[in-house]
């Protein structure tokens, strides 16, 4: 394998823990979401000429959504926390040396699981371990931060780095086609998948959360007084919003059928142009989805062909319940969320029958970008979707969206639960942290790495919870 002068390796890890609260709660399938912790990571970063560079990465450590379970929240809460911990000193010592692609890679191949199985076996064999995909959340944040970090060292933007000037492996090191596939991976790169630009603007998606109400007669005098909307009708007029993804139970189909009657209803009277169902992880047997997309187009036909994709029912551990869902993908685009955690299981998911993957920089940014060329090069759709990310976490996730080609546009909605947690942040990149015509703007994103503008948002960090250097 030749080098780079420009492959670098982390020499250094600091992170920092920032807690937010909800300004109403967010439902997560049987579990609501009122507060989270977001861990925010500073790496430095070292090339074979010597030269240093200091990137940054943010992800929420959102309990519900990465570790369902009976356990106590603050018992998963804390055990998130304390891997990160642990993580800040494994990159801090892991020695891999390259292109972040391919380091951020190898450390999720090779490292990741084996600090996770260390972990699980320290909590005891009658303890319930902790879920990959609640592993690879925690690995973003420094992911990210290993991106940021190069960009800048070899002043580019990250996604001009994704080509064979800066990569010493094809992705025919990282992916295999499907069987039976014209696809070929040799001598290809992320940057031949990928948009050269972002665009200025892009359409933001508002999420309607099960809790949301929806008119009046839902109010409780409880209701935040901030000058945020709270009923959907006013989220719509205020934002100029077209695109809407509602949030569903996924084991009450009675409910879930009226809710999207009553969200469309209200998105045809308001103007809106799209809609997206997400069931949550919550369903065993496609007849559940079917038999409400058959009433729906019975009855609610305008409704029905508003809905532009069905995002995840399924259980997210896709090799422990490899569903065939065939027939759901043929009355509506199918798209896998949780349980993309890699393009192997897009691979999976592809044979099971979905059409498509809903991308989140929460998995890394590297495995964002290993599985969008995949789905890309085997003809699947993408979306990119909201962690309810704030603050830093907003800017790479907007990112994502605008250079992979989604479907439409962005989820986003971090400015629905804690808008306050980005004022800083927004100070400088207002059109990332309130929707304008439906829209987000990207323009005030540049230089390089992430294009934070990191030196000019008044950010008052806590006291850094973990520091590592190497050796």
């Amino acid at each position: 394998m030749s080098t780079r002068p420009t492959d670098a390796r982390c020499v250094a890890a600091t992170l920092y823990l920032l807690p937010v609260q909800t300004r109403v709660p967010l439902k997560f399938g049987p579990e609501t979401l009122t507060h989270v912790t977001c861990a925010r990571v500073c790496m430095k970063v070292e090339d074979t000429r010597g030269h240093l560079a200091e990137g940054w990465g943010e992800t929420p450590l959102s309990v519900q959504w990465v570790w369902p379970s009976r356990l106590s929240y603050e018992h998963r809460h804390e055990t998130l926390k304390r891997f990160c911990i642990r993580l800040t000193e494994a990159w801090a010592q892991s020695y891999y040396s390259g292109h972040p692609i391919l380091v951020g890679h190898a450390f999720m191949e090779r490292r990741l699981p084996e600090l996770l199985g260390q972990m699980n076996r320290e909590r005891g064999p009658d303890v319930e371990p902790m879920p990959w995909l609640a592993a690879l959340v925690c690995c973003s944040a420094f992911d990210l931060a290993l991106h940021d970090a190069f960009g800048r060292g070899v002043q580019r933007p990250i996604y001009r780095t994704y080509t064979r000037d800066f990569m010493s492996k094809d992705l025919a090191a990282f992916l295999s086609p499907a069987e039976g596939s014209p696809v070929n991976f040799e001598g290809r790169y992320p940057c031949d998948y990928l948009a050269a630009e972002a665009p200025e603007t892009i359409v933001a998606w508002h999420l309607v959360g099960g809790l949301d109400p929806l008119d009046e007669s839902e109010l409780t005098g409880a209701e935040p007084k901030d000058g945020y909307p709270v009923l959907l009708r006013d989220w719509i007029h205020r934002d100029g919003l077209r695109f809407l993804k509602v949030k569903l139970r996924g084991n009450d189909a009675g409910w879930d059928y009226q809710r999207l009657v009553r969200v469309g209803r209200l998105a045809v009277e308001h103007g809106v142009e799209s809609l997206s169902a997400d069931f949550n992880c919550t369903v065993t047997d496609p007849a559940y989805v079917n038999e409400i997309l058959d009433r729906l187009m019975a009855e609610h036909p305008r409704i029905f062909n508003m809905i532009l994709y069905v995002e995840q029912p399924f259980p997210y551990d896709l090799e422990a319940h490899q569903i065939d869902v065939h027939s759901v993908s043929a009355r509506k685009p199918l798209l896998m969320d949780e349980s993309a955690h890699d393009w192997r299981l897009v691979k999976l998911g592809r044979e099971l029958g979905w059409t498509g993957v809903a991308l989140k920089t929460c998995k890394t940014q590297t495995g964002a970008v290993l599985s969008a060329c995949w789905a890309k090069a085997h003809g699947m759709a993408l979306m990119v979707q909201d962690l309810t990310n704030p603050m830093l976490a907003q800017i790479p996730h907007v990112l994502l969206a605008g250079h992979v080609g989604t479907i439409a546009g962005v989820e986003t909605n971090a400015m629905q639960f804690y808008p306050d947690a980005s004022r800083p942040e927004q100070a400088v990149h207002p059109g990332l942290y309130r929707r304008h015509k439906g829209q987000l703007s990207l323009s005030s994103v540049r230089g390089t790495g992430f294009g934070y503008r990191l030196d000019e948002i008044r950010r008052q960090l806590p006291s850094p919870v973990a520091q590592a250097t190497i050796g």
